[in-house]
């Protein structure tokens, strides 16, 4: 696949922690345009291989290109061009929903107006609690915070690591359409969730980490991904 066409390439990608090696060689191509989700049981790695291509972690060793540029060499361009949100939200909860959107709009340079931030507020479903202090909010209405920091500068690439966590129904169809919405407009989506059914439904492909590697990688709808699933996670074997 030819660079150009890759909103994501990692080559032998390695991570330690001590002895213990968080990541043991993960190479992966993800084209520009396309969805994919990464399954993996805790401790598998994939949340230490998210926040590596996020620019919040350095690989000990190996490359990482994300949007076309190398993360370890150009982290700031790379950061211009991710959105990423993983368990901690990044959200101020001293501040309101609209309040947190126009402190991070200005972090991006942006300059966006009442009606403009209302508007990304209700794409979210918190157009009627834009005012409220967001240390009253429950978990999943975070999240739904979370979600809007993170598309607010309408980056080329997602990264969302278990954005699925405590979200109702309800907030998990707006989830979905708005990630259908962003692979449609030609972004890329890079997700991890324990959520099988959840997991298949978000990409067009799929690929499971197991003790640091990519062991799996197939399409959302191949039977043989629902049988990897159950084999390297549910019961913690190979095929």
């Amino acid at each position: 696949m030819n660079a150009t066409s890759l909103a994501l390439s990692a080559h032998d990608i390695g991570k330690t922690y001590g002895h213990f090696p968080a990541l043991a060689g993960v190479t992966l191509d993800v084209a520009r345009g396309t969805s994919v989700t990464i399954f993996g049981r805790n401790g598998a790695g994939k949340t230490t291989f998210l926040k590596i291509a996020a620019t919040l972690a350095r690989a000990s060793s190996g490359d990482v290109d994300v949007a076309g540029f190398s993360v370890g060499e150009a982290p700031e361009d790379v950061r211009r061009r991710i959105g990423f949100l993983s368990h901690n939200t990044y959200v101020y909860r001293d501040l309101t929903p609209r309040e947190n959107l126009r402190f991070f709009s200005r972090l991006y340079g942006l300059d966006l107006s009442d009606d403009e931030l209302a508007e990304r507020l209700g794409r979210v479903g918190l157009g009627h609690r834009q005012n409220d202090p967001v240390r009253s909010f429950s978990r999943g209405l975070l999240q739904r915070v979370g979600i809007a920091r993170v598309t607010l500068h309408d980056p080329e690439v997602l990264l969302l690591d278990e954005p699925y966590t405590g979200l109702d129904r309800g907030a998990v169809d707006t989830l979905n359409m708005m990630l259908d919405q962003a692979v449609e407009e030609g972004r890329t989506v890079i997700l991890t969730t324990h959520d099988l059914e959840l997991g298949l439904r978000a990409s067009g492909r799929a690929h499971i980490i197991d003790r640091g590697r990519i062991v799996y990688s197939g399409g959302a709808a191949d039977l043989e991904t629902r049988e990897a699933y159950r084999h390297f996670i549910q019961s913690g074997t190979k095929p």
